[in-house]
């Protein structure tokens, strides 16, 4: 351990001795105007510093308790173990959790293709969510998500006596599917009364993408034809008969001639 090193601390004391002229080979013709600053608001003498508070799990939960006539808002600590740090990292600030985070990992995991649809995440006021009201899950002005799921459930083990996990998530999930599905009929229904007034609606990407695989599967057939037959007429040369060398020559120019034809399809290109 070395000393500990008290030139930050210094800086006013070494200023105002070169203003009023003690050092002379470096005295300034003009005191810095944040020597009076430093004057009147010191920087801090505290050498020891402390490890950062951790941070405790608070749930509310409403609980029926025996002799009450109602239930009663019941809030649990859950004591979080305190992992051993490396020394570069012990005084780091400590990462705060709230319980929205597990109900939300949770959720993923079990619905992966949530996460590849749209969301607008744009919010007018910044406070969007005091408008809402996760008595229901559907929401006026919000689009149905996976998120509406956790406040779903969130809001069910809050306010719900004697609410469990497990029983709040399949109720927001059945929730959820039933609105799911009502969305999917109304999309079918609007689709299908677009076409009965005349609509005509193009391919969709999904058979646009099973399009072009399909061609592109067709394009490496031809490929794979050809250097099968390249490679047949190469060993049929080597064995020396001059009929079949002779044949495989032959081959050999027409298969080059159908692939260089071929290439600018393989890669997209026009010739």
């Amino acid at each position: 351990m070395g000393r500990y090193n008290l030139a930050a601390l210094r800086v006013r004391q070494l200023a105002q001795a070169r203003a009023d002229g003690q050092n002379k080979p470096t005295k300034l013709t003009e005191a810095a105007s944040w020597i009076d600053v430093l004057h009147d608001i010191p920087p801090a003498q505290v050498l020891v510093r402390n490890r950062p508070q951790q941070h405790q799990l608070v749930r509310q939960r409403l609980k029926t308790i025996p002799g009450a006539s109602k239930p009663q808002a019941v809030f649990e600590v859950q004591e979080k173990r305190i992992k051993p740090r490396k020394a570069s990292r012990m005084f780091m600030p400590v990462e705060i959790k709230y319980e929205e985070d597990q109900l939300r990992k949770e959720f993923f995991r079990d619905h992966p293709w949530e996460l590849a649809r749209p969301r607008i995440i744009l919010e007018k006021s910044g406070k969007d969510f005091e408008r809402y009201n996760w008595s229901r899950l559907q929401q006026p002005g919000k689009n149905l998500d996976g998120e509406s799921v956790v406040q779903r459930q969130l809001w069910l083990l809050n306010n719900v006596p004697d609410m469990t996990k497990s029983a709040a998530y399949d109720i927001a999930r059945r929730e959820f599917y039933r609105l799911r599905l009502q969305e999917d009929i109304e999309r079918r229904v609007a689709a299908e009364e677009a076409e009965a007034t005349g609509a005509v609606f193009g391919p969709r990407r999904l058979e646009i993408g099973m399009e072009l695989e399909n061609q592109e599967f067709e394009r490496w057939k031809q490929w794979a034809k050809l250097q099968a037959q390249l490679s047949d007429q190469r060993l049929a040369a080597f064995l020396g008969n001059p009929e079949v060398q002779a044949a495989a020559a032959a081959a050999a120019e027409e298969s080059e001639s159908a692939l260089e034809d071929a290439a600018p399809e393989k890669f997209g290109q026009t010739v």
